[in-house]
This record gives C-alpha cells, sequence and structure tokens, in this order.
C-alpha cells in the first residue's frame, strides 16, 4: 500500500532524533501524498533520510504523532499487538495482589502509544483514545485488548475536549462485551471504591494518586 510521506524544514529533524513523539505542523516542509487522518506517514529529513513513521493528523497543530523511530518497522495489528502486550506486562503484576483491582495498563507515549490510554476496573477496561492516529487504529485496538485481557467488557471515555483539536468528535459508549454498571467497586491498597466510568470525569478515577490516598488512609 503507498503510504504518505512528510518531508521536514532543514534542521527540524532534531527533536524527532532525540526521540520526541510529537512533531509540529511548523516543521514540515511539505507533505507528499494524500494522507487521511490517522494514517500512517514515514517522516523524511529535508535531504531524505527516514526518522520514523507516524500518524497524520491535519487538523492539529502536532501533525504527525510518531509510532515508530524504526525506519523500516510497519505500522500494522502485529505492531500494535507487540505494544499492548509490554504495555500490559509491565503493570499486571499490580492487579496480582488481593490488595488492588484496578490501575493503568497503558500510557499513551510512555509506551509508544500515543494518544491512548487504557484504565482496568476490576472486570472492565475503559479506553481513550485521544489522537486521530489511536482513532483510525481503534478498532484493531480494541481487538488486541479483548484477546489479551479476555474481562467482562471494554468502554470508550473519548468524550473529551481535546479531540475536536484532532479533528474528532467526542464520543462515549460500549466498545466490546458487556456495558459496565453505573459503579464499579475497585480495591486500591485495600480500600473499596465505587467508580463512575460512565460519566465520571476523564476514565473516573485518579489512578496517579494512589500514593496520596494510601497516605492518607493511614
Amino acid at each position: 500500500m503507498q503510504i504518505g510521506t512528510v518531508i521536514l524544514k532543514p534542521g527540524r529533524e532534531k527533536s524527532i532524533r532525540n526521540r520526541h513523539p510529537w512533531i509540529f505542523s511548523g516543521a514540515i516542509e511539505s507533505v507528499q501524498g494524500s494522507p487521511d487522518a490517522g494514517e500512517t506517514v514515514v517522516v523524511r529529513t529535508h535531504d531524505g533520510g527516514v526518522c520514523g513513521r507516524g500518524a497524520f493528523s491535519p487538523c492539529s497543530q502536532i501533525a504527525v504523532r510518531v509510532w515508530t523511530f524504526q525506519p523500516e518497522e510497519e505500522v500494522c495489528g502485529a505492531f500494535f499487538r507487540s505494544r499492548l502486550e509490554k504495555a500490559v506486562a509491565a503493570r499486571h503484576s499490580m492487579l496480582k495482589e488481593e490488595s488492588r483491582s484496578a490501575a493503568r495498563l497503558v500510557y499513551a507515549e510512555s509506551d509508544g502509544l500515543p494518544g491512548l490510554i487504557v484504565d482496568r476496573y476490576a472486570d472492565y477496561l475503559v479506553c481513550q483514545f485521544l489522537s486521530a492516529g489511536a482513532e483510525y487504529w481503534k478498532h484493531c485496538i480494541r481487538d488486541i485488548l479483548w484477546d489479551l485481557i479476555p474481562l467482562k467488557g471494554i468502554y470508550e471515555r473519548s468524550d473529551v475536549a481535546v479531540r475536536k483539536k484532532e479533528g474528532l468528535s467526542q464520543t462515549r459508549g460500549l466498545l466490546m462485551g458487556h456495558e459496565p454498571p453505573d459503579l464499579i467497586e475497585i480495591i486500591e491498597n485495600n480500600c473499596r471504591f465505587e467508580v463512575d466510568v460512565k460519566h465520571g470525569h476523564k476514565t473516573g478515577f485518579y489512578f496517579d494518586q494512589c500514593d496520596n490516598r494510601r497516605l492518607a488512609a493511614a
């Protein structure tokens, strides 16, 4: 399949060479081909060198979010499976403890998956697709998650304003399996919480406040 190419302006390849995953529109000299929003493009320097491949977003100031810095790595289902397997394996050990039944499994750029958030709440996954690239691969990602973590359901909470900057509408609803109940009971540090993943802020809970809640409980 023919894919588009983004050519950087002279001297604007430094950040991507340093593995920064965002390419702003002002750094781009030209776009070859006619890539749609979310489609994969090859990123080249002004003199023709290949820097990597990323998701094209024509509506955003962040015009490309880099999937891979490896010039020859193909962005496909196998690519996303590998990235998701690594991310889930890195956090799944936390959920084997009886003191915890919820955690963030995928941290977007930190896991090489720009624009994708995946949280687990007991028997449900809640996802946010915040970029054009994540949206483009949504159903592929959904199917891989369902295979990797067979739970009761996968719910989407992409009802956030940042999607407008990507040319995307806000959306929320069931992606796979059974719809979660109005409140999901989770355990964190042996404390029980009821979380509204369907209407609560973001995906329903602030996992980055885990240590603060533990200190407050003590």
